[in-house]
């Protein structure tokens, strides 16, 4: 049976979109077929992290007016032949819809998968709601900062009125060295400040960031890349195991590393 997820955040900036891309890949990766939906109409860019924007033919937006087949908009990734991309609109969006549409799109191809994830707009606007309603599971990704923080625990609060239950969480652009140095809030302080439960941690990691600039080719035995593949088998059995962002920085080793992280 399928498994719709809705990745979602409080502000953007955090890395969600990013993060939806890398875990499309893992689950791709582990045998899984996967749909990645675009529903952050407006301020897209799925499309562009995934490096298959002269791809696209057909948006979601055709669909919903009725130009196109669901599947005739959906574009099969480069590298990956389990995954698949369902792009929004690239103009201004002047179509009235809810989320019944919406829902009615993805019920028509959502057989052909095993995961189905939805990268939700930032905050808590008519955009979220649409997007929120079409998944069974959400998940909020936050920053360490504080800003970050607040706005995610507003929308697992949020979410908590909507479907009586607790969202998944995930810390991204974790900084282990500022957290052993106390400059950075730790991850049981962030975790005790959200109405979610967390399922994951993933390091921040400048090498990545400059790899996918372009596209999602990350290496996969970087920290970045392992702590994505812990969040993606945290996901698959329903039993996450959390990646320890401070490990690196503890100890004789680790206070090296740390010191010169400190000088980057």
């Amino acid at each position: 049976m399928v498994r719709k997820i809705v990745i979602t955040s409080g502000k953007g900036g955090v890395g969600k979109t990013t993060l939806v891309s890398a875990l499309g890949v893992e689950l791709a990766g582990m045998g899984y077929k996967v749909l990645m939906v675009d529903m952050d109409f407006g301020l897209n860019n799925l499309d562009i992290v995934m490096g298959i924007e002269n791809k696209i033919v057909y948006d979601i937006i055709d669909v919903l007016e009725g130009r196109c087949q669901p599947r005739q908009a959906i574009v099969q990734d480069f590298d990956e032949s389990n995954l698949y991309i369902f792009p929004s609109t690239h103009g201004f969006c002047r179509v009235k819809f809810g989320s019944r549409e919406l829902l009615e799109i993805i019920k028509m191809v959502e057989d052909d998968y095993d995961f189905v994830l939805i990268d939700c707009p930032a905050g808590i606007d008519g955009g979220f709601k649409r997007a929120v309603e079409c998944g069974g599971e959400h998940i909020v990704v936050t920053t360490p900062h504080l800003s970050a923080i607040r706005d995610a625990d507003k929308v697992s609060t949020a979410l908590m009125g909507y479907l009586g239950r607790r969202p998944g969480v995930i810390i991204n652009r974790a900084r282990g060295d500022l957290m052993v140095r106390k400059e950075m809030l730790g991850v049981e302080s962030i975790e005790e400040n959200l109405m979610g439960r967390l399922i994951g941690v993933v390091p921040d990691d400048d090498v990545v960031s400059v790899q996918m600039y372009k596209g999602v080719n990350f290496d996969k035995n970087s920290q970045f890349g392992i702590a994505i593949n812990m969040v993606a088998k945290g996901i698959v059995s329903n039993a996450p195991e959390i990646y320890d962002c401070t490990k690196r920085y503890r100890g004789v080793i680790g206070g090296l590393r740390k010191r010169i992280k400190g000088r980057v």
